[in-house]
């Protein structure tokens, strides 16, 4: 690849929006990793329900939400705000009528389209929404920076300056842009053995199993990772230093959040 070519290509990389959070890539690994996990019987009630997707797996599918919302279809218009939740403060002190009124946000959608999902009532089209929903806002609400605070958008008005191996001469890019997608992408490796990797990580330990409201469980954890992880950086100036220090956490997070999913899945498609 010739060098004007190479940097055009880390240009647009580094420009790439943050409204997909976890990248493609991220929620790709969040789809697989949870379909791998799925008992047969489960697994055979998802291929049933997205028979007749491009792609028919959980991984294919999970960028579906972005792409309704960036396409400003109905349904993405309507669901926008579905994808995250704002918490004021340091403390992570959710109340339900100030940060997800009606329901409109990530944990009052994730359990909204779990019920639909599970009711064999409802219209075929509308359980396949869910699951697509499901797959990709179950890898939302593990993203720390959509369970962040409102005063900057969830960091996408903490503006950085990225130098290192991906932009040597360096680019602006925000907090929430970095999670999105610098983090997880700078590992450098395809699909298949990003999904490998997080597979072979420990089996994780869920500190939310038996919650009353997993979802707002799983939510609450992202938000206080923000403080507890240090995420956001002493400075303005973020280099792959950054990025490598950060990486075991957003695993851990795709690891889990898959792992939620299939546990989710069975739940909901159980005979």
């Amino acid at each position: 690849m010739k060098p004007n070519l190479i940097a055009l290509t880390l240009a647009l990389a580094l420009a790439a929006p943050p409204a997909l959070a976890w990248s493609r890539q991220g929620h790709q690994l969040v789809g697989e990793v949870a379909e791998r996990q799925l008992s047969p019987e489960a697994l055979a009630e998802v291929r049933t329900l997205l028979a007749d997707e491009p792609e028919p797996s959980l991984a294919g599918v999970s960028t579906w939400a972005d792409e309704i919302r960036a396409a400003r279809s109905p349904l993405g218009e309507l669901s926008k705000r579905w994808h995250y939740i704002n918490i004021p403060g340091k403390d992570c002190d959710y109340m339900p009528a100030r940060d997800c009124p009606e329901g409109d946000c990530v944990i009052g959608a994730i359990n909204a389209q779990a019920r639909v999902l599970a009711d064999r009532s409802q219209p075929k089209q509308a359980r396949v929404e869910a699951l697509k929903f499901l797959v990709h806002f179950v890898g939302d609400a593990h993203q720390p920076m959509h369970a962040g605070h409102p005063h900057d958008r969830g960091g996408n008005n903490h503006q950085l300056h990225y130098t290192g191996k991906g932009s040597p001469e360096g680019e602006g890019t925000n907090l929430h842009g970095v999670w999105d997608y610098w983090v997880v992408q700078s590992a450098g490796l395809d699909d298949a053995a990003y999904a490998d990797r997080l597979m072979a990580l420990p089996a994780p330990a869920d500190p939310a199993l038996g919650a009353d409201n997993p979802a707002q469980a799983w939510a609450l954890e992202s938000c206080r990772l923000i403080q507890a992880e240090a995420l956001y950086p002493r400075d303005r100036r973020i280099g792959d230093d950054y990025l490598d220090q950060h990486r075991p956490l957003a695993e851990a997070r795709l690891r889990l959040a898959g792992t939620r999913l299939a546990e989710l899945l069975e739940n909901a498609l159980a005979p």
